[in-house]
C-alpha cells in the first residue's frame, strides 16, 4: 500500500462563494427556493449579482470548505477540483492554498469561467445558495492524481458532483484506486433536492460498497429513503452503508456505526449568524477525528465544534484556528 500523506483528500466543485444579506421576501421576489443550492445559468447569475445587496467573496464550495476545515484542525488535506484560468479562480486558488491545503488541479484554459454561487443570508441565520457551475462540470477522470488518492487516509466527496456528468466517471476512478490500497471513500449527500435527483444512484453507491461513509442532516436522510420517520431512516442506514453520520442542527448528531448509534448534542454557540458551510466543517472534524484514530463520540464532538466555529459568523471556512479552539475545548 502506497504510504499515507493525506489524512483527508476532498473532491467538490470549486466556487467563489458571494454572501449576502437578504430578507425572506426578496427570495419570494425572485422565486429563489430557500435552503437549497438552486443550479442557474450565466444570464441567471448576472441578475442576482446585479440585484443583492453588499456582498462578501470567498472561496468556498462544499468539500473545498471541509478540506480547509480539515487542515485548520492540523490534519494533512488535499483537494481536486476545477477552476478557470481567470480572475475569480486565482482566488480560489490563492485561498484553499493559504490555509495549507494541497491543491494541484490543473485550471481550465478558456471558457467557461471558474464557478461562482451568490448565496444570500435570512435574518434566520440559513443560507440560500444560487450556484452557476462554469469551470466545475469539466472536472473529469484526467484531474484524479492517482498517488493523491493512494496516499489518502480517506477521500471524501459531495453529492453536487453528480450534477456535471463526468465528474461522476472522476469519483468512480477515485473510488476504485481509494480501494485498491485499502483505503475509505466517503460522500456527503448535500442537500436534500441533490438527493431528490439522485436517489437511486446514491443508494447504489451505498449498497455496492463504492462508499464507506455518508454524511447527511436529517431532512437529507428522509429523502434518501422516502420517509418522515427519521428512526425508518436510520434503521436503513445500518443496512446499507458501514457508517453514517446525521446532524440535527442543534439537536446535535447522530452516528450509526457497526457496534451501534452514537449521540452526542450540538457544540454551544453564542450567536447563530451564517449556517452557510456547517455541514462541510463538522464533516471536516469528524474526518479530522476518524483519521487521528478517535472514538465515535470524539469525532462527533469535533465535528460539532468546527460547525459551531463557522456557523458564529458570515462566511464558509473557519476564522480561528480549529486546532487551537480543539486544544482547549478538553475533548
Amino acid at each position: 500500500m502506497t504510504a499515507t500523506r493525506y489524512d483527508v483528500l476532498t473532491v467538490g466543485n470549486a466556487i467563489v462563494d458571494i454572501i449576502a444579506r437578504a430578507e425572506e421576501d426578496f427570495l419570494v421576489k425572485e422565486n429563489i427556493t430557500k435552503a437549497a443550492m438552486n443550479l442557474i445559468d450565466a444570464e441567471r447569475a448576472e441578475h442576482l449579482y446585479s440585484v443583492m445587496g453588499p456582498a462578501i467573496e470567498a472561496s468556498g464550495g462544499s468539500a473545498s470548505n471541509t478540506a480547509a476545515g480539515v487542515a485548520s484542525l492540523g490534519g494533512q488535506a488535499a483537494y481536486f477540483g476545477k477552476v478557470a484560468d481567470d480572475h475569480l479562480g486565482g482566488i480560489f486558488t490563492h485561498d484553499i492554498r493559504a490555509i495549507g491545503v494541497n491543491f494541484d488541479t490543473k485550471p481550465l484554459d478558456g471558457t467557461p469561467p471558474t464557478a461562482r454561487s451568490m448565496i444570500f443570508v435570512t435574518p434566520d441565520g440559513e443560507r440560500t445558495m444560487n450556484t452557476y457551475l462554469g469551470a466545475c462540470v469539466e472536472l473529469g477522470p484526467e484531474d484524479i492524481d492517482a498517488d493523491v488518492v493512494a496516499s489518502s487516509k480517506v477521500t471524501y466527496f459531495e453529492g453536487y458532483l453528480w450534477d456535471p456528468p463526468r465528474a461522476k466517471d472522476a469519483i468512480r476512478l477515485a473510488a476504485k484506486i481509494a480501494h485498491e490500497n485499502d483505503r475509505q471513500v466517503a460522500i456527503t449527500l448535500s442537500d436534500s433536492f441533490c438527493v431528490d435527483r439522485y436517489r437511486v444512484e446514491f443508494l447504489d453507491l451505498m449498497r455496492s460498497g463504492t462508499v464507506d461513509i455518508i454524511f447527511a442532516n436529517d431532512a437529507e436522510i428522509k429523502s434518501l429513503y422516502q420517509t418522515v420517520d427519521l428512526e425508518t431512516a436510520l434503521n436503513a442506514l445500518k443496512n446499507d452503508v458501514g457508517l453514517a453520520v446525521v446532524t440535527q442542527g442543534e439537536n446535535g448528531s447522530i452516528v450509526v456505526a457497526p457496534e451501534g448509534r452514537v449521540v452526542v448534542d450540538a457544540h454551544p454557540i453564542e450567536r447563530l449568524e451564517d449556517t452557510t458551510g456547517a455541514g462541510d466543517l463538522y464533516a471536516s472534524g469528524f474526518l479530522f477525528g476518524l483519521t487521528q484514530g478517535r472514538s465515535m463520540e470524539d469525532c462527533a464532538k469535533i465535528g460539532g465544534l468546527a460547525a459551531a466555529e463557522v456557523i458564529e459568523h458570515i462566511g464558509p471556512r473557519p476564522q480561528v484556528s480549529l486546532k487551537d479552539l480543539l486544544a482547549q475545548s478538553g475533548i
